[in-house]
């Protein structure tokens, strides 16, 4: 089940990105939609904010583990996997060094203690080498950087938790989080 404003949330968010910084290229690292038929079933008025959005940039739709089949009916490319710049762009990340690779699923999120509080926050995490990103969408989760789903990604001496805060990213190493 789905909460019912879950999509315009999230378009209303990334349209004010993209309104901000005006990318050229998009690259939307896979599980955009919710299930296979999603970009299909879209609302119309959630279709327009999108062509509204890639109006004069290249949009790249990398395909997930909930939309494997691409989009329908909407600007851009759908593709498995994107190399670009001597960057990989996919969905999940592959086992070992992936020097190069930015991938989406996992959605890495870190827990900082500070005199007896913790936060939890949503990151982006990078050894140098390969980089998860956090997830867009505004009712997403995070799976924290110590999970066994993260085992073997990184080199964990080098390993930085880039935390979203409110107004700014706290960079922090991963031998400084709560484990």
């Amino acid at each position: 089940m789905l909460p019912p404003y879950d999509t315009l949330a999230t378009l209303t968010v990334l349209s004010a990105v993209i309104s901000r910084y005006d990318p050229k290229l998009v690259i939307s690292l896979g599980d955009n939609f919710h299930d296979r038929i999603g970009s299909e079933h879209l609302p119309e008025n959630f279709r327009a904010l999108i062509v509204a959005m890639a109006r004069g940039r290249e949009w790249i739709w990398i395909n997930g583990n909930h939309d494997p089949d691409g989009i329908v009916d909407l600007p851009g490319v759908s593709v498995d996997e994107m190399h670009y710049a001597g960057l990989t762009f996919r969905h999940e990340p592959r086992d070992g060094l992936q020097k190069g690779e930015i991938a989406g699923h996992l959605h890495p999120s870190a827990t900082v203690r500070r005199r007896e509080r913790s936060v939890r926050r949503p990151c982006f995490a990078t050894d140098g080498a390969r980089l998860l990103m956090p997830a867009f969408g505004v009712m997403s989760g995070g799976l924290d950087l110590g999970h066994q789903a993260m085992k073997g990604l990184f080199d964990k001496a080098s390993l930085v938790a880039h935390l979203l805060g409110r107004d700014r990213i706290y960079s922090v190493r991963y031998g400084n989080l709560r484990g």
